[in-house]
């Protein structure tokens, strides 16, 4: 491959996005717009690449620094126009460059380094001075057109303001993505004039430059025109998060997952699943997360940036910034937070929420629990209804569970508390203090019944009525035996 100099545009307002957000930094499958050209940019290991930006540009400066760090920004002056954006690119690159340029959108994410490195190996094959992506399009409303000449070979690029109609009929457009030689791309910029109805600079004017300067200018068709597709609105980038979605899809399977029902299932870029996976219906996979071998996830699960070890199981289930260990389980309908370590063989079970909480190898908290700030050990069972309290309303505390605790229903542990290995809670209890090793902590207090409160308080009520008739029944199956004594058979 020839030394390259990558050039992304950045530019545009993007109105018709009709949002505060800058249409590069518009999500699709987990990255912005941008950062999926960039990952794309850096496949092709440029010696150079620049991002022009003007719209929203700290923002977009942010974005492009956490994803391809190297990369110079080039400012778009008031000078509108792509021809004049490739411009300002150019002069951050250094004066004795001479490679090639590629010139890619930063709102067409769906463009691949293979096809781009074909388009590479195509301009230098045919010694081209200008090569262009086209694609054939079923609709090409919108589109500049590719017109070739007799012998089919790259004539101009007219776009569709400017067609008449035999041109508007024609199917083939420009894809907006460019290979230039560096020489041939600085001396047509210079040439290119304002003198059009939107006062523009336009880079596809370069190619009059090119060709009268005797350059070899090809357009490149392919087959597959999503790789060229623009998101200009949000319907567009719908519909490119569709086709973004059923490739990630497709891939997942053909690498050995199950993925039992692709329509409902959302998988982002940079999620990692093993062979052997299965993917449940409804089951959204999100940011960095890890999916090992065997495990199954869903139906109805939602797990962003996790780390999913061997044969673990979530199912219906919120589940972020997590672990869950080799063999673990979680759900259904619970809530694992960040922070969240679940050890192997563990188990959250029904309506549990945790954060910030390590829990150890083969322990359990089976159901409508809540554990947050807690170290809790091995061979742990806590039970249902727990509390872990541990907000005082100015600072969070953290709990300390030993090694195979157990604890009873509707326990609340209030931070900062230690129970130490083996030790037992009684039902409802409310600790307050350490608990030794081995000891039971239980909270005694007698239990005091006021008779008669729901009939004087809740007078009318369906529940005073029950009591009422209870209480008659009760009354009636106690009465004393005959006052006048045996029956005269007995007394015989």
């Amino acid at each position: 491959m020839p030394e390259i100099a990558v050039v992304v545009l950045a530019a545009g307002a993007g109105t018709r996005m009709r949002s505060a957000t800058p249409k590069p930094l518009h999500a699709l499958a987990g990255r912005s717009l941008i950062a999926h050209v960039l990952h794309t940019a850096h496949e092709l290991q440029p010696a150079h690449l620049v991002a022009v930006v003007r719209h929203e540009r700290d923002r977009l400066v942010e974005e492009i620094a956490h994803h391809a760090p190297s990369a110079r920004i080039a400012d778009q002056d008031d000078v509108p126009g792509t021809g004049r954006a490739v411009e300002v690119a150019i002069a951050q690159l250094p004066a004795d460059f001479d490679g090639l340029v590629v010139v890619l959108s930063g709102d067409v994410p769906l463009i691949d380094a293979d096809t781009l490195r074909e388009l590479v190996r195509e301009h230098e094959t045919a010694q081209n001075a200008l090569t262009v992506l086209s694609t054939r399009l079923p609709d090409p409303t919108g589109f500049g057109r590719i017109i070739r000449n007799r012998a089919g070979h790259f004539q101009q690029i007219v776009e569709e303001r400017d067609a008449d109609a035999a041109t508007k009929a024609i199917d083939e457009v420009n894809g907006g993505i460019y290979v230039f030689g560096a020489a041939q791309l600085r001396t047509a910029l210079a040439a290119i004039g304002l003198d059009n109805d939107q006062g523009e600079k336009y880079l596809t004017d370069a190619a009059l430059g090119i060709q009268a300067s005797g350059g070899r200018i090809e357009a490149v068709p392919i087959d597959d025109h999503w790789l060229v597709a623009g998101v200009n609105d949000r319907a567009q980038l719908s519909d490119i998060a569709l086709e973004l979605n059923r490739r990630i899809v497709r891939r997942h399977q053909l690498a050995g997952a199950t993925i039992v029902d692709p329509a409902s299932t959302w998988i982002d870029a940079d999620v990692s699943l093993e062979e052997d996976v299965t993917i449940l219906p409804g089951t959204q996979l999100h940011g960095a997360t890890s999916i090992a071998r065997g495990a199954t996830i869903g139906p109805d699960t939602t797990v962003t940036d996790t780390e999913v070890g061997e044969d673990a199981v979530i199912r219906r289930s919120d589940v972020t910034l997590a672990v869950v260990g080799a063999g673990a389980s979680v759900g259904p309908f619970s809530y694992l937070r960040a922070g969240t370590i679940l050890g192997a063989g563990g188990k959250i079970g029904a309506a549990v929420e945790t954060k910030n909480a390590v829990i150890g190898d083969g322990s359990k908290v089976p159901h409508l629990s809540y554990v947050g700030d807690a170290e809790i050990g091995e061979g742990v069972n806590l039970g249902a209804g727990l509390i872990t309290a541990n907000y005082d309303d100015v600072s969070k505390h953290r709990t300390i569970i030993g090694d195979h605790v157990h604890t009873s229903s509707h326990t609340v542990l209030v931070a900062p508390v230690e129970l130490g290995a083996g030790a037992k809670t009684a039902a409802g209890a409310v600790v307050r203090k350490d608990v030794p090793p081995g000891a039971l902590a239980m909270t005694v207090a007698p239990q005091r019944n006021v008779a008669g409160w729901v009939q004087e308080k809740r007078a009318g009520t369906a529940a005073a009525a029950a009591a009422d008739a209870a209480i008659a029944a009760q009354q009636a199956s106690q009465t004393p035996a005959d006052p006048a004594g045996p029956t005269d058979a007995h007394q015989q």
